[in-house]
């Protein structure tokens, strides 16, 4: 497909692409848009900032434009994701288009009042946007059926297992109707995501637009090899370097990501942060404030990684290093985004060199030195000991920020699909 007339998308649906500037479909777009609107179910693997909102989203309003208004309490087409602002960009992507329908987009996520959602889901919604805990909450309290459900759409799957949701998620196919349509994304594939698509997809076509691992092509990548307690101050000198600019900086912990913004602020440069720890408000007012330029530096912890897309963030650092390589690829995801260039630079204490080693192992390929020299074996080896026996955190261990208000715990085993296992045809 060439262009996004080719698709037999409704005339609402062509007519908001064309007032978006949108003509040509991405690589996962012009694969998936086809399969899913022949009612196939999909595993599409790719990396972030490649079009998968639109990939399901543009078949999922097709479909619920020509179908019927739906009953109080129930949902058209379900779409999962791990973080409120995931859910926040992806239901802000369907209203631009549904704003001139019939169409109702609800999103519900932990950290927001309960009863206000209990009480716009009374009418029923045509699309239904969540976090996998705040909706178990609503289906505890019976403020929604999922037996009208036909649509099930889980994105970001691999990052819902890295946060514990993999209960969550066994309890809600439960309650799905055999009969249901099901897509599944993940930017990597684990044994255990084959083992989940095997479990909740009948059938599906497999799409792979890069190969998992892969980092944005326009990212200028390297690494600054520098002590932990330099960090800070080495932050602060590459981010006067380019204060025009807006920058996205990792830390491993919540408090690290606290502390390390305030210390910025001391120092008179413009910083915000996200993490667990802040409300839902809290969070959208500093992603605002980012947005609009109003800040330049945001300190976030992986709860940042997906569900951020801001075109103009020109620089990603990490200032620590993700003990899960994976999520070093959704962080510099964050820049180069719609084809724009970026710059992701990764600080590595002595600690970090196993971490660092992973992620190289990775993407495979040796990051370009910016600073410092690579720590000897004779350093790296009790530092990466003491790290441990101080026992910080792991990010395997510890979500962060799952945006739902339980945290389930990871289980080894892949979760059932219940009695929502065969499903079918939406529309």
């Amino acid at each position: 497909m060439t262009d996004f007339t080719m698709f037999g998308l409704r005339p609402l649906l062509t007519a908001g692409l064309e007032a978006q500037g949108l003509d040509k479909p991405t690589p996962i777009q012009a694969r998936a848009i086809p399969l899913v609107m022949q009612g196939r179910d999909l595993l599409g693997l790719a990396q972030t900032g490649t079009g998968k909102t639109l990939a399901f989203g543009l078949p999922i309003l097709h479909e619920v434009l020509g179908a019927g208004r739906p009953n109080p309490k129930t949902t058209q087409a379900l779409i999962l994701a791990p973080t409120r602002e995931l859910v926040n960009q992806i239901a802000a992507t369907l209203d631009a288009f549904a704003r001139k329908s019939p169409v109702k987009v609800m999103r519900v996520v932990g950290g927001a009042g309960i009863n206000p959602q209990i009480q716009k889901l009374a009418k029923g919604t045509d699309i239904l946007v969540a976090t996998p805990g705040r909706l178990l909450d609503l289906l505890d309290r019976r403020a929604l059926t999922l037996a009208e459900t036909r649509m099930l759409v889980l994105d970001e799957a691999d990052q819902m297992l890295d946060l514990g949701f993999i209960h969550a998620l066994r309890k809600i196919a439960a309650l799905l109707p055999r009969e249901r349509q099901t897509l599944m994304f993940s930017a990597t594939m684990s044994k255990q995501m084959n083992e989940i698509a095997a479990a909740y997809l009948d059938r599906p076509e497999r799409i792979e637009v890069s190969a998992p691992g892969k980092p944005a092509d326009k990212v200028t990548q390297a690494v600054h090899f520098v002590s932990q307690g330099d960090k800070a101050k080495l932050l602060a000198s590459y981010l006067e370097k380019h204060t025009d600019d807006l920058a996205l900086v990792f830390s491993r912990t919540k408090h690290g990501a606290e502390k390390l913004m305030k210390l910025l602020n001391t120092w008179g440069l413009s910083a915000g942060s996200i993490h667990g720890n802040k409300s839902q408000g809290q969070r959208e007012r500093t992603l605002a404030a980012f947005r609009a330029g109003e800040i330049k530096v945001l300190v976030a912890t992986d709860v940042a990684a997906r569900g951020i897309d801001i075109p103009d963030m020109g620089h990603v650092y990490n200032y620590d290093l993700p003990e899960v390589p994976e999520n070093y690829v959704h962080r510099i995801g964050r820049t180069a985004r719609a084809g724009a260039s970026g710059r992701a630079l990764a600080f590595c204490a002595p600690a970090e060199m196993e971490d660092l080693r992973a992620i190289e192992k990775l993407m495979k390929f040796s990051m370009k030195v910016e600073g410092g020299v690579p720590w000897s074996a004779d350093l790296a080896g009790p530092a990466r000991a003491e790290q441990r026996k101080r026992g910080q955190p792991q990010q395997r261990r510890k979500p962060q920020g799952a945006g739902g208000a339980r945290g389930d715990k990871p289980k080894a085993k892949a979760p059932g699909a219940g009695g929502g296992q065969k499903r079918r045809r939406f529309g």
